[in-house]
């Protein structure tokens, strides 16, 4: 019997390598991917190269126009920072936060996980190496996958969500290891929150250090061509 999955999927590192631990797990992956207002389509494009090669079941791309809102760095005018030191957390949330993102994500991976029958749904959240996002923490994950099972009627019937987060405690340098197990290919990817308009990543925003750092940590070179990067 297929073992449906609904795979928040960005085109970025982490949702890729949870792509591959979600089918090594045998699961049959639907991927959810969103056109939610970034200055910049690279993830969208990466996702669809990802989805493809991994030869999902289904691959949806859902327009929400949360630059309606404004609130961050990543969908209005507002500056991304650079040169931040990466092993340095000043406890403040960073302008590239997005309001409410993963909870508006996870809401319509939700809505599909019923339609499809699917009681599973994978999200790449880390509570280690990532920006100080509020909902990438395991406490805000429970809470939803609580409200989950209030809300939904295969939640009342009790078949219960899971909220699958193979990646909640690695390390970013981990991250890259298990996907290297698994053939991910991390050349498809994009991370960058502020790159060319060629495509190539700044090397100094906040995503791009953590990745740049993970893949030092692993003794890997990152296959990716930046622009400039801190050493």
């Amino acid at each position: 019997m297929e073992r449906k999955a609904v795979i928040l999927l960005s085109g970025g590192l982490d949702s890729t390598t949870t792509l591959a631990i979600a089918r090594n797990q045998e699961f049959s992956p639907y991927a959810l991917t969103f056109r939610y207002g970034l200055r910049h389509e690279f993830e969208i494009e990466a996702a669809r190269r990802i989805a493809q090669l991994h030869k999902v079941s289904d691959h949806i791309i859902v327009d929400i126009d949360l630059g309606s809102f404004g609130g961050s760095a990543l969908t209005s005018e507002m500056e991304v920072p650079k040169n931040r030191p990466v092993n340095e957390s000043s406890g403040d949330i960073p302008v590239t936060y997005v309001p409410a993102r993963n909870t508006i994500f996870l809401s319509f991976a939700l809505a599909w996980a019923e339609v499809l029958g699917a009681t599973d749904i994978f999200i790449g959240v880390n509570a280690l190496d990532y920006s100080g996002y509020p909902d990438c923490r395991p406490e805000y994950i429970e809470a939803f996958r609580n409200m989950a099972n209030l809300a939904t009627r295969a939640g009342i019937e009790g078949k219960a969500i899971t909220i699958h987060t193979p990646l909640i405690d690695l390390t970013k340098a981990q991250i890259i290891q298990k996907g290297k197990e698994l053939g991910v290919d991390y050349s498809l990817t994009h991370s960058c929150y502020d790159p060319l308009e060629t495509g190539n990543p700044c090397g100094r925003c906040d995503a791009c250090q953590l990745r740049l750092k993970g893949f030092r940590e692993a003794g890997l070179t990152d296959p990716l061509v930046y622009v400039d990067k801190i050493q």
